[in-house]
């Protein structure tokens, strides 16, 4: 004899049951999970860590990302992380402003990435202006360049045709770039998730509900997410004497054979894991099996700004251990990427001192 459950008590040993079922909208459902799985806490890093990818400047805020430099680096020396990237320079006097505050005042603990105006392309003579401000930003002390989405999404040229990452103008940019030793973090595209349609099947529905303008779903406005990748293949192949950290996993973490192929076919490509903990943490093994074909290619980063010790132990835990069913986002009581857990990527201990920090020192030209 087969049995049922019945989720609703319906029908039970002493007859219908009178159960009321709430109405219930999804974005008011949190549900907490009923696994019993082991809990290991991971305050510190096996080996000392760079965080490749973070943002401590006035780029994305109204004021410092870091308020309290101090309290920063106690933080950063609990869990052993020696050095943070700063991917806020911009250029100019705000460039000096990060520069003055960060990598001057704690030499090797923090490395400024400067950005530059894309906007400029879109007058004539504007590729000029910002290969002029590219150097600059490198005499002041620049460590690296970070290229935005803007790039692909936004940027226009005189024409109001949208600038993709494969255009002339940009490959020439980059590889001046790579003339002045500057290492390129490029940020191409935003999760394939925002790049399709808002509806029931989109797995990314409740970010995209709370931020629509996060959507770029409208092909009449923007480019579909392999475009993107495309172009991004063809700036990496065009530009071999650049140095490249492919931000967010190479933007395409949810599909790590993809990933493999960009790292087959650009040997000056690394990329970070920063922000992408909600895909790789689905697909631990396979993420193990990326890391252990390419063990030099892959960083640590966290993209997490403000930084915290809640959010590095995260990164820590799934990098380090085979836990089960855990949050991506401490402290969030709806995740806010999609409602889902992860898992442990229990990454080999031989393999930890390179991701960890190694391969950054290598990239980055640090000692």
């Amino acid at each position: 004899m087969s049995h049922v459950h019945d989720p609703l008590g319906a029908a039970g040993p002493d007859g219908p049951a009178d159960t009321a079922v709430p109405n219930l909208r999804l974005v008011d459902w949190a549900p907490r999970p009923q696994v019993s799985v082991p809990v290991t806490r991971v305050a510190r890093a096996a080996v000392p860590a760079i965080d490749v990818h973070n943002h401590l400047g006035r780029w994305l805020t109204t004021d410092w990302c870091a308020p309290d430099v101090a309290a920063l680096l106690a933080m950063m020396d609990d869990a052993g992380v020696e050095t943070v990237v700063n991917l806020d320079g911009l250029w100019g006097d705000e460039l000096d402003a990060n520069l003055d505050r960060y990598d001057r005042a704690h030499p090797g603990r923090f490395v400024t990435f400067c950005q530059i105006d894309w906007t400029l392309l879109g007058r004539a003579g504007g590729e000029r202006e910002i290969q002029e401000q590219l150097r600059d930003s490198a005499a002041r002390g620049a460590r690296g360049l970070k290229v935005w989405k803007n790039v692909g999404l936004t940027v226009r040229g005189p024409d109001g045709e949208l600038v993709l990452p494969d255009d002339q103008r940009v490959i020439d940019v980059l590889t001046l770039a790579g003339e002045l030793g500057l290492p390129a973090l490029v940020h191409v595209a935003d999760p394939k998730a925002f790049f399709e349609p808002l509806d029931a099947h989109n797995e990314r529905f409740d970010e995209l509900a709370g931020q629509p303008g996060w959507s770029f779903a409208d092909r009449d406005r923007f480019p579909s997410f392999d475009q993107l990748l495309d172009a991004f293949e063809c700036l990496l192949v065009a530009t071999p004497g650049t140095r490249y950290i492919g931000a967010h996993v190479g933007c395409v973490a949810e599909d790590l054979d993809r990933v493999e192929r960009l790292l087959r076919a650009a040997p000056h490509l690394v990329v970070d894991i920063a922000g992408r903990l909600g895909e790789l943490g689905r697909q631990p093994r396979r993420f193990r099996r990326l890391v252990e074909a390419f063990p030099d290619r892959v960083l640590f980063g966290t993209d997490a700004f403000p930084l915290s010790p809640e959010q590095l132990e995260v990164h820590f835990r799934f990098l380090e251990t085979d836990d089960e069913c855990f949050d991506y986002a401490p402290g969030e009581e709806v995740p806010p990427q999609g409602r889902w857990q992860i898992a442990g990527a229990a990454l080999p201990a031989h393999l930890l001192p390179g991701l960890y920090a190694g391969n950054a020192r290598r990239v980055l030209g640090l000692p």
